[in-house]
């Protein structure tokens, strides 16, 4: 979905600086207002980016179009307030938060207010491509950190949102650490069953192509 354009690539900077630091305070405000002071305590109640960003993943998603920014920690047993359903509304803030921004950007680009230049520029790119990216991009960040497996968001969500005894099973296969992921992301594509297309990329272009 990336070619790396040295517009591409300032359009990433964009997400990077936006998308990832907000995904993050979102997390740190919600579990803030259920009670955990933890987020608050750590620095993480701030929209300064560089409380929130991660060395390592920031240089993949500029390099390799996939990043991440720090965790956010969160005590979930100081979670006071509808404590059941507190940690998957924590764990669900970010995703949120990343299809908010997809979608304003993506009615500014259907609203006509944004048009497409004729002929795009390779080394300064327009408004309409920073918009355009920016929105794919958060739509591909919703879908991908609600894949409901260690160490995303949905699993956090899931959890505590499914039955205890499905959500102990789920969570039991923290164990395996990345394992489940790295089969998910590599092993799976490799045998043809590419399980990430149908789960985040599909979903995700079906989203963007609405608003063009």
């Amino acid at each position: 979905m990336l070619n790396f354009s040295v517009a591409q690539i300032i359009s990433l900077l964009v997400v990077l600086f936006v998308a990832f630091p907000l995904h993050e305070l979102a997390h740190a405000l919600t579990a803030d207002y259920f009670g955990d002071d933890t987020p608050r305590m750590m620095g993480r109640l701030t929209l300064n980016p560089f409380a929130h960003l991660d060395l390592f993943g920031s240089l993949m998603l500029v390099l390799a179009g996939f990043g991440w920014a720090k965790p956010v920690p969160v005590n979930q047993y100081a979670l006071e307030r509808n404590s059941r359903t507190a940690p998957a509304l924590v764990a669900l803030a970010g995703p949120v938060t990343n299809l908010l921004l997809g979608l304003a950007a993506g009615l500014i680009l259907a609203s006509g207010l944004v048009t497409q230049p004729a002929a795009a520029n390779q080394v300064i790119p327009s408004l309409y491509q920073v918009l355009y990216i920016f929105s794919l991009i958060n739509f591909v960040l919703f879908f991908f950190n609600l894949i409901p497996l260690f160490p995303l968001d949905g699993e956090k969500v899931a959890v505590w949102l499914l039955p205890p005894d499905l959500g102990s099973k789920l969570a039991a296969l923290r164990r395996f650490s990345f394992g489940p992921m790295l089969v998910l992301l590599l092993i799976l594509p490799r045998l043809g069953v590419p399980v990430t297309d149908w789960l985040v990329f599909t979903p995700a272009t079906w989203l963007m192509n609405l608003f063009l």
